[in-house]
This record gives structure tokens, C-alpha cells and sequence, in this order.
């Protein structure tokens, strides 16, 4: 199976990519992965994106799209995949369905993971990190025993500059923008499936994994 995995910051698009790709006994392609394995692999595409982010620019398409042709091209993911953190926009869409095509393959679904704003505000605002250990815990969904301290290690809790409220109201505006014309392009190509992403990380495993298993038959 070839499946992409969209949804807003916050959605638990990392976690489920994971577990779904686990269960399809398919490989996760991420582009954060790939970036981080041509990178620390020297390659070519990674020599050329280093330059990009040693200079503080953004990584062209181009060099993006490369890499993940490449990685697409690997043995394991031949039989299927199940991309996370690409396409991010239409133009990188239209990309990767030529490329498919020309490979005489073709997505199969486009997994939406539907989460309202207020419920992304509300996930990631709750975020506190260890200064000490890194540990991460949540004022709401796992606080530690002592509000401020980290329960492993004693260290103090600080709330990181990307979880606070107005960075990311901006990370949303910038998903809505970008990516949100991804949603409709797939919806028109009749690929897409959305699933609410509310609730505990194995509530949603369990309707996404139940909304494939109606796909596939």
C-alpha cells in the first residue's frame, strides 16, 4: 500500500505514521529522517541541503523531491510506503505523482488526520520540557507530581518558545496556507480519507487502522 499521511501541527502525525506503517508491515518515509540520513551519509543531496541550512535557507523542492525519489527507490519500500511530512503543498504533490507514474505507480490513499485548532492549541500550549533531562511532560494529559519540577530528575520545567500559544496560532496559519490546497487537491483525485484525530493515541490508531481495513476491501 501507498499512503500519505497529512494533518495539521499537533495532529500526532508522527506517532500514527509509526504505528500504521508498523502494522502494514511498510516502511515510514519522513522527510526528516531522510534529510538526517543524507546528511550524516555525506551524499550529494546531503552536501547540497547542508549548504542550504548552514546558511539558514530553506531546502529548494528540488533537493527535497531528490531525496525522496531516492529513498522511494530503496528494496524495502517497493511493495508500499507510507510517507509523513511529504507532499507539503500541491506543486510537491503533482511531483511525486509523475514520479510515481512514471514508475507505473500510483497512491493509493491520502490519510487525513482531522483535528480542530482549538484541540492543537490546547496539546501543544500544555507542553512543559526538563531543562535537565529533556523529559516532556503535559500540564493536562501527564503533569508530574510537582507542578514545575520533573519527576526524573528534579530538574525545572519551562514551556519551549514553539509551544507557546502565538507560535503556534502562526504554525496553523502557515499549515492552513500551504498545505490546506493539498487536502482539496487529493479530495478531487479521489484519494483522500479523513479520520477524527481527537482523543487517546490508541483511540485514533484503531479508527485509522479500521478506516483502511474498509479501504482495502
Amino acid at each position: 500500500m501507498r499512503l500519505v499521511l497529512v494533518g495539521p501541527p499537533g495532529a500526532g502525525k508522527g506517532t500514527q505514521a509509526q504505528f500504521i506503517a508498523s502494522h502494514l508491515a511498510i516502511p515510514k518515509v519522513s522527510t526528516g529522517d531522510i534529510f538526517r540520513s543524507n546528511v550524516s551519509g555525506g551524499t550529494e543531496l546531503g552536501r547540497q541541503a547542508k549548504a542550504f541550512m548552514d546558511r539558514g535557507d530553506l531546502v529548494p523542492d528540488e533537493v527535497t523531491i531528490a531525496m525522496v525519489a531516492s529513498r522511494l527507490q530503496e528494496e524495502d519500500a517497493q511493495a508500499g510506503f507510507l510517507l509523513d511530512g511529504f507532499p507539503r503543498n500541491v506543486p510537491q504533490a503533482e511531483t511525486l505523482k509523475k514520479l510515481l507514474a512514471d514508475w507505473g505507480m500510483r497512491l493509493d490513499l491520502v490519510l487525513e488526520l482531522v483535528v480542530d485548532h482549538d484541540e492543537v492549541i490546547r496539546r501543544l500550549s500544555g507542553r512543559r520540557t526538563c531543562r535537565k533531562c529533556g523529559r516532556v511532560w503535559h500540564v493536562a494529559f501527564d503533569p508530574p507530581s510537582r507542578p514545575g519540577t520533573c519527576d526524573e530528575c528534579g530538574g525545572e520545567l519551562f514551556q519551549r518558545d514553539d509551544d507557546r500559544e502565538e507560535t503556534i496560532r502562526h504554525r496553523l496559519e502557515v499549515y492552513q496556507r500551504q498545505t490546506q490546497p493539498l487536502i482539496s487537491y487529493y479530495a478531487d483525485d479521489g484519494v483522500l480519507l479523513g479520520i477524527d484525530a481527537t482523543g487517546p493515541v490508541d483511540d485514533v490508531t484503531d479508527r485509522a487502522l479500521i478506516a483502511l481495513r474498509r479501504f482495502l476491501r
